[in-house]
């Protein structure tokens, strides 16, 4: 089994260079202005949109007075097709907040960039393992077989964990998810590895379209389950010493929100989704949903990621969670 994560780190270095000595020497496009005014989030996806209930919440017009106090006027929202290449973006001082899979938030972090977990915003995410083939129907039957994943996310973490624990080599090919379905269909790849929440419903979507399941985190592994982050870099923090609790209050006001508005959510996540409104409904798990910063089971999950991550090598220098954590209360930030 090839190990994706050391590749992708090595091309998000190289990018890395390329990515700051682009960037504006304007202190106002820094991460180290004195002023916000303008908040830039990163996400994954497509049409630079949020989704989840921040997402829900901006659309409701509840982001920007939440943070009026900090002299937030507006947000600017950026898409990325991963978590490695929103990464530059965050190092570079190009976004002020990311909002992506834990995978490549704690890669990053233990690959030395100075960052800090101001929320996990969704816990127990699932994904899982599709196949054409009738022959293929399990882990088992992909052995020495190609299996398509989008690496550094934290479907390839919970692929890789899955193969580890069945004792199954297979070679593992980086494709986005939607660039899996043509190569499935041709067979270039024998199985796609998919995520499973909105507003990457991709699991659902490949299995009403007629793939059968191999394999999945609720099925199979409940222990590979993804976590959803809200990273910062320190640079921007320090300089905006009352953003984090401000950011971690608004995260928790909007998931209650969401879960007490939930036909109203799902109808939003249904209208940012280019899947059909039963897709999204099955993907939906109200229960993953944080309504704190650090829920236990969330920190256990991350707990057993990092492991796995440090074991595998794709952390270089392995460090403490907890130090980690964005904790004002604690720290005497706020």
């Amino acid at each position: 089994m090839k190990n994706t994560f050391g590749a992708v780190l090595v091309a998000a270095s190289a990018a890395l260079a390329l990515v700051v000595s682009g960037c504006s020497s304007d202190d106002a496009g820094s991460a180290t202005r004195a002023e916000i005014k303008t908040l830039r989030i990163g996400t994954i996806g497509s049409g630079n949109t949020l989704s989840g209930p921040l997402g829900f919440a901006h659309s409701q017009d509840k982001l920007v007075p939440a943070l009026a106090d900090l002299g937030v006027e507006n947000v600017e929202i950026f898409s990325f097709p991963n978590g490695p290449d929103l990464n530059q973006a965050l190092v570079a001082g190009e976004l002020d907040v990311a909002n992506y899979g834990d995978t490549p938030a704690l890669v990053a972090k233990g690959s030395g960039l100075d960052t800090r977990l101001l929320a996990v915003t969704a816990f127990d995410n699932n994904a899982g393992v599709v196949a054409k083939d009738p022959a293929i129907t399990s882990l088992r039957d992909l052995q020495g077989r190609k299996i398509g994943v989008p690496s550094g996310s934290y479907i390839d973490r919970y692929l890789q964990g899955a193969l580890q624990e069945e004792g199954i080599t297979a070679e593992l090919i980086h494709l986005y998810p939607a660039d899996q379905e043509a190569p499935l269909n041709s067979g270039e790849i024998d199985a796609a590895a998919l995520p499973d929440v909105n507003p990457s419903a991709s699991l659902h979507a490949f299995l009403a379209k007629g793939f059968h399941q191999v394999d999945s985190v609720y099925d199979d592994h409940r222990d590979l389950a993804g976590t959803s982050a809200s990273v910062s870099s320190n640079q921007f923090l320090e300089t905006n010493p009352d953003f984090g609790a401000a950011w971690q209050q608004l995260l928790a006001s909007s998931a209650t929100y969401a879960k007490e508005n939930w036909d109203d959510y799902l109808a939003y996540e249904i209208s940012q989704s280019n899947f059909s409104p039963d897709i999204v409904r099955g993907a939906a798990n109200p229960d993953s949903i944080a309504e704190e910063p650090f829920p236990a089971k969330a920190v256990e999950l991350l707990t057993g990621t990092k492991q796995f991550l440090v074991d595998k090598g794709n952390i270089r220098e392995d460090f403490d969670l907890t130090e980690w954590f964005y904790q004002p209360d604690a720290e005497g930030e706020a």
